[in-house]
């Protein structure tokens, strides 16, 4: 019998036949609720996370790591995917390819410095970041932050100058940053000769990047590294550009769920629930090779209007879809004198817009709600006042998400979070043991 079966038969066998929970049952099913989920015991078993091993934290961590894709049963939708490769493509066009070309400002650092940089510094961008333009002053002031050797030998002391210590984490911090010091040492070369160490593979290097222990290159801070090596030109000609994936984040995920590319059994469960990450582990995956997908069908269905790799529809999904049209930012106001409504893309206005038009000035108006725009019939309001469209020239503006007829009822769904297994703040330290009491995490 199985975890779960086991702590279904506990339960039962306390409820008894009374409609009715006495005190006595109650404080029972509390107790076992909180030991099946959260308390663990001499013999519980180990797992094998970050290169170590782990006491389970709980049975039901142990039963939840057996069958969370089982549970899940995290599926790719084929139709789906078709209808997004079209929408991509027809952004593609409507945009001459620019929408997949994001470049962000390098700050006139030299190719190599621009590497060094965010080779170093990527693997430090959780729980907080720092633009590239604050890393670049940083070195502007003193290269020698970024050298190789001197953050092996004294790793506090980069990610003090980083000025990212209040950010917390910052034992893990340095950890990244001695390992990722040590990458580089071993390899006997600068980070811009990293690809030429390889022999101009940059699959070659993702994997190696990936294998690197305790460095904080997991999938997605590696894809968005190597993608941005080529979109900014500083590595060339190189071999395996078509293999890395979109970096899989909250927003591409939350896209992908929406949209349908992606489709679970269930909608996702809390990270109080997902203990180890490993729903999130397991939808990260299935993100990256649904993301995959769209891009295999839009390649084989417009050969020469398409992009070089699936990573390069990340600057769109996740820039534009994700952080400015999917979420609640079409603001609906109502006027504090006439209690009329009306529709706004800011929910900094203080102002009712429609007696403003008619030249009665002054009249104040009042926040009601926030809704997605593309559930409303004036989402163009948004979307037309969002950062990427107002960019763009006036014949290339548009006024509604491209997956507007895609997503159906998925709009609600959200993307997992995760809790970090280690640090002050993560699952190693909320163990306890039954009958011990206490544990948990903490803010």
């Amino acid at each position: 019998m199985d975890e779960l079966s086991k702590f279904c038969q506990t339960i039962k066998s306390k409820l008894g036949i009374e409609e009715k929970l006495s005190i006595d049952q109650a404080r029972e099913i509390v107790k076992s609720i909180n030991n099946f989920l959260y308390s663990n015991y001499d013999g519980i078993g180990k797992t094998h996370a970050l290169g170590t091993s782990f006491e389970y934290f709980s049975e039901f961590h142990r039963y939840w790591e057996k069958h969370h894709r089982e549970i899940l049963n995290c599926e790719i939708d084929e139709d789906k995917c078709k209808a997004v490769a079209e929408a991509l493509h027809s952004i593609f066009i409507r945009t001459n390819g620019n929408a997949f070309r994001f470049v962000y400002d390098t700050c006139g650092l030299e190719p190599q410095d621009i590497c060094r940089v965010r080779l170093l510094s990527a693997n430090q961008d959780f729980r907080g970041s720092r633009d590239f333009s604050d890393l670049a002053t940083i070195f502007d002031s003193d290269n020698t932050i970024f050298d190789e050797e001197n953050i092996y030998n004294e790793p506090e002391e980069f990610v003090r100058k980083l000025k990212i210590t209040n950010l917390s984490q910052t034992d893990k911090r340095a950890t990244y940053a001695k390992n990722i010091a040590s990458f580089v040492l071993k390899h006997k070369c600068s980070p811009v000769e990293l690809i030429e160490a390889y022999h101009n593979d940059i699959y070659e290097l993702r994997k190696a990047l990936i294998n690197c222990k305790s460095a904080g290159y997991g999938n997605k801070k590696t894809d968005m590294f190597l993608r941005d090596m080529v979109v900014l030109g500083i590595w060339q000609n190189v071999d395996g550009f078509d293999k890395i994936d979109v970096a899989s984040d909250i927003n591409t995920i939350k896209v992908a769920l929406r949209t349908g590319i992606i489709k679970t059994e269930i909608p996702l469960v809390s990270s109080f629930l997902d203990i180890f990450c490993h729903q999130y582990s397991y939808i990260d995956e299935m993100n990256a090779l649904a993301w995959r997908r769209v891009w295999e069908i839009w390649h084989m269905t417009y050969p020469n209007e398409t992009i070089a790799s699936p990573c390069l529809i990340d600057y769109f999904v996740y820039r534009v879809v994700g952080k400015q049209f999917c979420k609640k930012n079409l603001y609906i106001f109502e006027c504090e004198k006439e209690h009329h409504y009306f529709k706004w893309h800011s929910n900094r206005n203080k102002t009712c817009q429609l007696c403003h038009a008619s030249h009665k000035k002054g009249v104040k108006a009042h926040l009601v709600m926030g809704v997605m725009p593309c559930n409303d019939p004036e989402g163009k309001i948004s979307i037309l006042k969002s950062e990427y469209v107002r960019a763009l020239p006036k014949e290339q503006q548009f006024g509604e998400c491209p997956f507007i007829n895609i997503c159906g009822e998925n709009k609600k769904l959200m993307p997992p979070k995760s809790i970090s297994i280690m640090g002050q703040t993560g699952w190693n330290s909320a163990y306890t043991r039954q009958d011990e009491g206490g544990g948990g995490l903490m803010a």
